[in-house]
């Protein structure tokens, strides 16, 4: 591997590195001697940090670029951003009698409005985020299920997608990554074609929310 090659390994595993570097937000030389031992591996030979300047330096930008225009052009087109609050978030392991618990469930809240509640089935799991109003009509269907995890005192913030949203690359890192930065812990993730769901603590709300409608007006 030569040492431009290695370059772009490096930097192309951390997206947040790459968008820095296109914004002129990195010190390339700090950069270029923190990752000189991992370019020496990569290559198998001695590089100098003189070289690897350079070499950054002379990495082209334009896809990076191109990327954060089409996003940011995406992001003026979102729709209603919804905040529900007071929500649980219950995990249980899977079992062969965990979807007619999850079948129970659902026909007991058919006929009311308003009630917030999701459930999502991975491969090993099942988590079901939905209002605290429901937490003991949950505890006594699923007394029989094993409880891996549960979570209170969270919130979602939904966000309605323009319905190109899955023709526009990094859509969803973009929207992570501006709550990541602020430091703002995202508990869940939930989404259909074009809504998604993030859910997080009710104490980050205030901060999560100014920042996700700040994405609708970002130039």
């Amino acid at each position: 591997m030569n040492v431009s090659t290695a370059i772009d390994q490096i930097i192309g595993q951390s997206p947040f590195l790459e968008e820095a570097l296109s914004e002129g937000l990195i010190n390339v030389s700090s950069l270029a001697r923190q990752i000189l031992p991992e370019v020496e591996r990569l290559t198998h030979k001695k590089v100098q940090e003189s070289t690897l300047i350079m070499a950054i330096h002379r990495r082209p930008q334009g896809q990076s670029l191109r990327v954060s225009r089409s996003i940011n052009a995406f992001m003026r087109e979102l729709g209603d951003i919804i905040v529900r609050s007071d929500l649980s978030d219950h995990t249980f392991e899977n079992s062969p009698g965990l979807n007619a618990c999850q079948r129970q469930l659902m026909d007991s809240i058919a006929g009311e409005k308003e009630i917030f509640c999701t459930i999502s089935q991975g491969i090993y799991e099942t988590t079901i985020v939905a209002g605290s109003q429901l937490d003991d009509k949950i505890d006594a269907i699923f007394r029989g299920e094993n409880l891996l995890a549960r979570k209170t005192g969270l919130s979602s913030v939904t966000i309605r997608l323009p319905r190109n949203n899955t023709e526009v690359s990094g859509i969803y890192y973009f929207l992570l990554k501006n709550l990541a930065w602020a430091g703002i812990n995202v508990c869940e993730v939930i989404s259909t074609s074009n809504e998604v769901s993030i859910v997080v603590s009710e104490e980050d709300v205030p901060r999560a929310f100014p920042i996700l409608m700040g994405l609708k007006k970002k130039e």
